[in-house]
């Protein structure tokens, strides 16, 4: 197994801690004053989906959780479950909506992604590093707003709400970065 510094974690890195196979939540990088930098975490245990916090110092190794990835076909949801085929052998896989996560409102019919599977079992799936979709509700444009890095809060057609440029209007199709719910630019 890889080891990998925790300072390189990010949302939704799978790891082995205490022997356990965790998912990375949340992660917060500090430095506090003249004491030593370190990384809070949220970890999601794969087995049985209880939640902890834990603390590594910035330099700490940590494991790295052997995860197959293996690309499927979004098909469709069920209320408990969403329904996702393989793309080499056909055969057709449910996963619960709690195993999904965050990642639920961003799936679309057809779209391929990889599900990632731990010891055969799957854990999880990988977004596309960006996804098109529609924006339904977005505020007016305030006159006089031309700061450089002004934004607006938008709502979009899968539920999910961000902060967009001024000049987003609804009705637009943009792209999203779904990891770190970022905007990423306008499609055309």
């Amino acid at each position: 197994m890889a080891d990998i510094q925790a300072n390189s974690l990010r949302r939704g890195t799978p790891i082995i801690y205490e022997g356990i196979p965790y998912r990375v939540l949340k992660f917060e990088h500090r430095t506090p004053g003249n004491k030593r930098a370190f990384v809070q975490t949220k970890l999601r245990n794969l087995l049985d989906g209880s939640q902890r916090e834990v603390r590594f110092s910035a330099a700490e190794l940590v494991e790295r959780a052997h995860v197959e990835a293996r690309e499927m076909e979004y098909l469709y949801s069920e209320p408990e479950t969403a329904v996702f085929m393989d793309t080499e052998s056909y055969e057709q896989l449910s996963l619960s909506k709690e195993t999904l996560g965050e990642a639920s409102p961003w799936l679309s019919e057809g779209m391929r992604i990889h599900v990632e599977l731990l010891d055969g079992n799957p854990i999880g799936v990988q977004l596309p590093k960006t996804v098109e979709v529609g924006v339904r509700e977005a505020e007016p444009v305030v006159r006089g707003q031309t700061a450089a890095k002004s934004t607006k809060p938008a709502v979009l057609e899968n539920g999910v709400s961000l902060q967009v440029p001024p000049f987003i209007e609804a009705g637009d199709r943009i792209r999203v970065d779904p990891g770190e719910l970022r905007y990423v630019e306008r499609c055309k």
